[in-house]
């Protein structure tokens, strides 16, 4: 079914003499026109209108208001845009059937219709993926049967209010990707039948309710990437349905709990809390055993007494350590403010879609493991669009691990987020576009050419952000999958090591970490492979298996490295006698350079030299 694109669907206008339609259902057919006023005149015993994904643009008329039986309203992933009509709130005088509200997915902005509070039928409201920019409104609150309310991936301020906490019957509550400021109300613990509750990705600050130990149904609670402060409250002990819980990215410090679902978290539940404390597998530091009452007087009196006998050399002392830790503080901000600047810039589905031409694959630029990226043009600029594929296992979590990494560190050689699309089903990011495509690329397309000073210059590139992830910032990050294919060259051909799907944190004084997901076959180092063990050092492996690579143009599986032969076992055997069979034929008038090089790979893969030798020479 195709409509003009330059005219109304004038379609709608001939099923006015349907008086018995009960349901219609146009999903997923090009239609691209707008919706015509005369669509108020369907039949009034119209029930289910299904018009998803149909690219419908335009506004939504307010003779809707006259379909008096409508239960069913499904325009998700259109471009409809403007406002939801305010009289769609007469709906509630007209019927007393409107049950589902789905309008994802669409350009709809400014004020989230405070009237919807009115349709007391409703049951689910889906409003995810907009441009919404004013508060929650209140009324919602009087919707005391609505199960499912999703407003996530807006841009949504003001605070939560209060009378969220009416919801009674509600299952799922996501306002997820928002600007949302203030505190978590503590009438939230109100709605106990809630299963799913995400707060994710605002600007909540205070404590964590102790209420929320009152929602007995949770099964999944994420209040991750906020300003959240104080303890996590003991009473979140008692939701023994709890298997998903995140606070990662707040301000929160004190005991874990460890009592309920607690023994079943792992560290990647409260990373980046740098004063919350527990037990060594949280990869948090350990708690001070608590003192005896008497203990504890006497020492708070010592203190007292020994802060008073001091108070002129501790004035002293103070005042040069806050200029610092206002250097600091300011420093961190700054730095929580790159989310921010994701937030503004988020896009919509419709946008990616235009971009990337339905997903052609004539965009398609590249494939991993969780998903594909295409190339797009958004606002005059291209861009690499990375859509994952959510029905594979684990492609949730790359997601949220590469936001959480990528919008807290900043280096001039790691691949830079401009944007982002998040919502229950659809997940993408919005990176800046490497005209050059992959180091991979130039090591073995035929008609492409690099030189050895290039190839010099990209290691170096790439050695620079391995100091960085491993010192530059406050908690070691650990890319896991380095190789080639990762590492992306700008029209510049400068490096930036993307794609963190698979990356870890180390906690505070920790070395090592777990993983299940092993990197690319050949740059793992042997007891990460053997043992899912990862650590710097292993990143240095990887490191010198693909400085390797660069100048021989051998892969690490190559077919001639027979049996136990490793490459850098083969390169060694060749040195420093018969070097010239190993270095790639382009580059051989630049032997001498390069049998130091390539012998210094040899050499970061037995952890022998350190990443900074590359970078700061």
């Amino acid at each position: 079914m195709t409509e003009s694109s330059s005219s109304e669907l004038s379609f709608f206008s001939a099923l006015t003499h349907c008086q018995q339609l009960r349901r219609l259902r146009i999903g997923y057919n090009p239609l691209n026109g707008i919706l015509p006023s005369s669509v108020g005149n369907l039949s009034t015993s119209l029930e289910y209108v299904y018009a998803a994904y149909c690219g419908i643009r335009g506004y939504i008329p307010n003779e809707f208001t006259n379909l008096s039986s409508l239960a069913f309203l499904f325009l998700q992933g259109n471009n409809l845009a403007g406002f939801i009509p305010a009289t769609i709130g007469a709906l509630s005088k007209l019927l007393n059937n409107l049950g589902f509200l789905s309008l994802s997915y669409n350009e709809f902005c400014r004020t989230v219709p405070a009237c919807l509070g009115n349709i007391t039928s409703l049951r689910y409201i889906y409003l995810s993926s907009n441009k919404f920019n004013s508060a929650i409104p209140s009324s919602f609150g009087s919707l005391g049967d609505l199960l499912h309310l999703d407003l996530s991936s807006n841009y949504l301020s003001g605070s939560l209010p209060s009378e969220i906490g009416s919801l009674k019957a509600a299952t799922l509550l996501n306002v997820s990707m928002n600007q949302i400021l203030g505190v978590i109300p503590s009438a939230i613990g109100g709605m106990q039948d809630v299963i799913d509750l995400s707060l994710a990705f605002n600007r909540f600050e205070g404590p964590i309710p102790r209420s929320i130990g009152n929602m007995l149904a949770l099964e999944s609670l994420d209040l991750s990437s906020n300003n959240l402060s104080g303890s996590i409250p003991n009473s979140l002990e008692a939701l023994s349905h709890l298997s998903l819980f995140n606070v990662s990215f707040n301000r929160l410090s004190g005991e874990i709990p460890s009592g309920g679902p607690f023994a079943n978290f792992t560290s990647k539940s409260f990373m980046s809390n740098e004063r919350l404390c527990g037990t060594p597998q949280l990869q948090v530091p350990a708690c001070r055993a608590s003192l005896s009452g008497k203990r504890r007087t006497k020492r708070v009196l010592l203190i007292v007494l020994i802060t008073l006998a001091v108070s002129l050399i501790v004035v002293a002392i103070i005042i040069p350590v806050a200029l610092m830790r206002s250097r600091k503080t300011s420093s961190t901000i700054t730095g929580g403010d790159s989310l921010d600047a994701i937030a503004h810039g988020r896009i919509s589905y419709h946008e990616i879609e235009q971009a990337t031409k339905g997903f052609s694959e004539r965009n398609l630029i590249g494939m991993g493991a969780y998903g594909s990226v295409y190339k797009a043009l958004i606002n005059g600029s291209n861009v690499a669009v990375k859509v994952f594929n959510l029905q594979i296992k684990g492609a949730f979590r790359s997601f949220d691990i590469e936001c959480e990494v990528l919008r807290n560190l900043g280096h001039r050689n790691l691949t830079k987020v401009i944007s982002s699309c998040s919502s229950l089903d659809f997940k993408a990011l919005i990176f800046e576009y490497m005209s050059n495509g992959s180091l991979e690329k130039w090591l073995y397309y035929q008609d492409l050419y690099m030189d050895f000073l290039q190839r010099l210059d990209i290691m170096i590139d790439v050695a620079s952000v391995l100091d960085y992830l491993h010192d530059g910032y406050s908690i070691p990050v650990l890319h896991c999958d380095l190789k080639p294919n990762n590492v992306l060259l700008d029209e510049n051909i400068v490096a930036h090591v993307g794609d963190f799907g698979t990356a870890k944190l180390l906690g505070m004084g920790e070395s090592m970490a777990q993983t299940q997901t092993l990197a690319t076959l050949g740059y793992m180092a042997p007891k990460y492979g053997s043992e899912g063990l990862i650590s710097k050092k292993c990143h240095i492996y990887s490191f010198g298996i693909m400085l390797m690579e660069t100048f021989t143009r051998r892969k690490p599986t190559n077919e001639m490295l027979s049996g136990d032969m490793t490459l850098k076992d083969w390169i060694n055997a060749s040195w420093p006698d018969a070097v010239s069979e190993v270095i790639h034929a382009n580059l051989m008038r630049l032997e001498e350079d390069l049998t130091g090089m390539v012998h210094g790979g040899c050499q970061t893969t037995k952890n022998k030299i350190y990443i900074k030798t590359y970078s700061q020479n």
